[in-house]
């Protein structure tokens, strides 16, 4: 009896393995109407699987000089991203789908006026939603970074999939979305190829889409990172897209279908970065415009209570008049603490 009972026990463990196996397997896949298993393409894009994602990074390239004053020198650069898939690129060394980044690089001169003289502090920064036709590099960050340059810090901000010299993004509006995580991890992880900048020593500045950019890069990372975040979109996802699709040519019919069927094969909760907050490591300064008609301050008054709540480091400043890019009158003062902030948390800034 006690042999029938081992053999039995043997088969269940057995059969619970097996089961397991499959389950494991499947995980990327979701069981269609007709009975067949359909791939989950952007199952790699939740935030869980992008912080297990390694991104090896590719060499920045500067390339014209655009502009020179006595401070600094602007360039245009680019550099290589790579989708999250399995697959590796032996040219680059990069997993994934290759593809060319271009973007806007402030540096800062030193007292001798060589550039290449010592490793400057770095600040990484991602702007707002641009319209493509109205897009040139630097757009949205190209003011805050001449006042960071002019203090020391040498800037990066990647003009994204679709912009400037760009590669093409993905045609599935969702994951060009996606992308711009991975384009901001690949970046960041990329910083080390430049001989002028300090890799130890990075910060990142996020505006508008940019800080909910910023902040799911954060969360990814799970590294203290000092960062800004102006007037960052805070909402759960995918709430945080709907909000703006009034704004669409078609009143947002076509994204709002393109969510219906994502949420059919996917679990948006793996995707918002209200879901990890736990995840953020470092210290944050969060700037709000009292009269921003784009994001609410009501959204950044309960998102700052949220990491409070958390025990986050976190100091938040609320400009009373001010609009979405912190205008008439409170810019001045907006930048100027953002360069006392990262004076605080990174090294050898002016």
């Amino acid at each position: 009896m006690s042999r029938l009972v081992m053999v039995f026990v043997v088969l269940i463990i057995s059969l619970a393995v097996a089961i397991g196996v499959l389950w494991k397997e499947q995980a990327s896949f979701v069981v269609s109407p007709i009975g067949k298993l359909m791939e989950k393409p952007l199952d790699k894009y939740t935030i869980e699987n992008l912080s297990k994602r390694q991104s090896v990074g590719s060499q920045i390239v500067l390339d014209e000089a655009v502009a020179t004053t006595s401070a600094y020198t602007v360039y245009q650069f680019h550099f290589t991203t790579a989708d999250p898939t399995s697959s590796l690129d032996k040219s680059s060394g990069l997993r994934g789908a290759v593809k060319k980044m271009t973007g806007l690089a402030l540096v800062p001169h030193s007292d001798s006026g060589n550039q290449y003289i010592k490793q400057y502090p770095v600040i990484v920064q991602f702007r707002g939603y641009v319209d493509r036709e109205k897009y040139s590099p630097g757009e949205g960050t190209r003011h805050s970074s001449e006042v960071f340059a002019q203090h020391g810090f040498l800037t990066l901000a990647p003009d994204f999939l679709g912009y400037g010299g760009s590669a093409s993004p993905s045609a599935d509006a969702l994951e060009e979305r996606f992308q711009t995580y991975t384009t901001a991890l690949d970046l960041i992880a990329s910083v080390k190829t430049l001989p002028m900048a300090d890799p130890d020593n990075i910060g990142i500045w996020g505006h508008s889409n940019g800080g909910q950019i910023a902040l799911t890069v954060l969360e990814i990372l799970h590294t203290p990172i000092p960062a800004s975040l102006w007037a960052p979109v805070s909402k759960p996802f995918p709430y945080s897209i709907l909000y703006y699709t009034d704004d669409a040519l078609d009143r947002g019919k076509l994204l709002r279908r393109l969510l219906a069927k994502f949420e059919d094969n996917y679990d948006v909760e793996l995707y918002s970065l209200t879901n990890y907050l736990d995840r953020l490591a470092g210290p944050m300064l969060m700037h709000q415009g009292g009269s921003d008609d784009a994001v609410p301050q009501a959204w950044s008054d309960q998102f700052v209570k949220k990491l409070k709540e958390q025990e986050k480091d976190v100091t938040y400043y609320i400009y009373p008049g001010a609009d979405h890019n912190m205008s008439p009158d409170a810019w001045n003062t907006v930048v100027l603490r953002d360069v006392a902030f990262f004076q605080k948390w990174l090294k050898s800034g002016l």
